[in-house]
């Protein structure tokens, strides 16, 4: 049986990991980031074009389908909350622990602001929105 704790520390050294072999190929610096997004480098974009490609094909072999709901209220907001941290923070919340692999020991403050973040969203979510959240988050 898994516990809560095994599959934290799990995720913990997936994403180390993850972000140990993305930082080995420029995931996790802000040049390259900035680069990509002013379309100066198209490497890095053609890698998530083709992590797309890739996933698109999983779950067609997998024949996973995504849902017809609407999207509810909090999509629109949570996405220009995400948008103003990749901003601020120079990456999205995967960045950090790409950096954090790589030795980049002030990203931790970012993983803090995320990790804060998530709680604070979850404490509003129950206190003012009640929108299911599923199981995602800490």
């Amino acid at each position: 049986m898994r516990t809560r704790g095994t599959i934290l520390l799990a995720c913990v050294f997936g994403g180390l990991a993850f972000g140990y072999v993305l930082g080995n190929i420029g995931f996790g610096d802000y040049a390259e980031l900035n680069a990509m997004f002013t379309f100066q480098d198209l490497r890095m974009f053609l890698s998530f074009a083709g992590a797309v490609v890739i996933v698109a094909a999983l779950f067609a072999v997998l024949r996973i389908r995504g849902t017809k709901e609407k999207i509810h209220a909090g999509v629109v907001p949570g996405a220009i909350l995400f948008g103003a941290g990749w901003a601020i923070s120079g990456g999205c919340p995967s960045i950090p622990i790409v950096q954090v692999a790589t030795g980049y020991v002030p990203a931790l403050i970012t993983l803090v602001g995320v990790v804060v973040g998530m709680r604070l969203s979850r404490w509003a979510n129950s206190r003012f929105f009640h929108v299911d959240t599923g199981s995602c988050g800490l």
